[in-house]
C-alpha cells in the first residue's frame, strides 16, 4: 500500500481550484490500486470534503488532514482519528494581539469561520472557503469548544503581518507554530499539530512505512509535511524555499497535472 499525502491549492488543484480530469484519471487509478489518497491542507474539514465531493472522489481509502494536520479524518468511516485544538485562553491573546497590530485575524467552529467583523479579507478568504460566516466581535464568546487553529491575514501589507508574528514570536514558543501557507495567510495552530506530525500519525495509524508515503506541496506550510515523507515532491511552481525539501521537483505546474505526472513517473 503507498500514501499520497497531497497539498490542495497549487498543488493538486489547478488554478481554478479544480482538480482537472487529468489528474482524476491518477487519482482513480491510485484508489483503485488498494492505495490511499490524503488530502492535506490548511482548509478546514467541510472546505476539503467540497474538493473531494466536487471532485468526485467517491472511492473508499481517502484521508482528510485538515486545518494543517490539526485534525485527521477518515471519510471511509467518517470520523476524527486525531485531533489538536487551541486553548481558549490562546484565543482571546492572539486576537488581542492582532488588534494591537491592526492585522484580521478569524478562527473556526467545526461549521463555521468565526471573525470579529465582516472585513475585506474575511470576504476574500471565503471566495474559495465557503463556509458559513458568524461575526462576534469577541471571538471566545461565539465558540461553542476550543478551534483547531486560527488565520490572520494582511491583504495589502506582508510587512504588517510579519510584525505580528514577530510580537507574539517569543510567547508562541512551546505554544503554537506560525506558519505561511502564502504571502497574505499566516496559519496559527498548536505547536504539536503541523502536516509532518500528521503524516507520522498516519503511517503509524495505518500501519504503513514512512519509505511508503509520498508528500507533495507548494507552499512554507508543507514543509514538515515534504521532510516527514519517504518521498517528497515539490510543484513547479513552488517557492524556491519549498523546493530545497524536495527530492524531485515536477516538470509540470499544478494548472498542467504536473502531480500526476510525477506521480506516474515515480510509482
Amino acid at each position: 500500500m503507498k500514501l499520497l499525502f497531497t497539498d490542495l491549492d497549487g498543488t493538486l488543484l489547478n488554478n481554478d481550484s479544480q482538480v482537472s480530469p487529468g489528474t482524476k484519471a491518477f487519482l482513480d487509478e491510485f484508489l483503485s490500486g488498494g492505495n490511499k489518497l490524503i488530502l492535506s491542507s490548511g482548509r478546514p474539514k467541510d472546505s476539503i470534503l467540497e474538493v473531494k465531493n466536487n471532485a468526485g472522489l467517491t472511492q473508499p481509502g481517502v484521508i482528510l488532514i485538515c486545518s494543517n494536520g490539526t485534525q485527521v479524518y477518515d471519510c471511509d468511516s467518517s470520523q476524527t482519528i486525531m485531533e489538536k485544538r487551541l486553548p481558549l485562553s490562546y484565543v482571546s491573546y492572539l486576537q488581542e494581539q492582532a488588534e494591537k497590530y491592526t492585522v484580521h485575524i478569524h478562527t473556526y467552529r467545526d461549521d463555521a469561520i468565526v471573525s470579529p467583523f465582516d472585513d475585506d479579507e474575511v470576504k476574500f478568504y471565503r471566495r474559495r472557503i465557503h463556509l458559513p460566516l458568524i461575526v462576534s466581535e469577541n471571538l471566545v464568546d461565539a465558540l461553542t469548544t476550543e478551534p483547531y487553529k486560527m488565520l490572520a491575514i494582511s491583504l495589502n501589507d506582508f510587512n504588517k503581518l510579519e510584525d505580528f508574528r514577530r510580537g507574539i514570536q517569543e510567547w508562541a514558543q512551546g505554544r503554537i507554530q506560525t506558519i505561511y501557507s502564502n504571502g497574505i495567510y499566516l496559519e496559527l495552530f498548536p505547536y504539536d499539530a503541523g502536516k509532518g506530525n500528521a503524516v507520522r500519525f498516519v503511517c503509524d495509524y495505518f500501519g504503513v512505512p514512512l519509505s511508503d508515503a509520498y508528500a507533495a506541496g507548494d507552499a512554507d506550510n508543507d514543509i514538515s509535511m515534504l521532510e516527514a515523507a519517504g518521498c517528497s515532491i515539490a510543484m513547479a511552481n513552488a517557492s524556491d524555499n519549498v523546493k530545497q525539501f524536495a527530492d524531485v521537483v515536477t516538470d509540470l505546474d499544478n494548472d498542467h497535472d504536473g502531480l500526476a505526472d510525477m506521480m506516474r513517473k515515480l510509482i
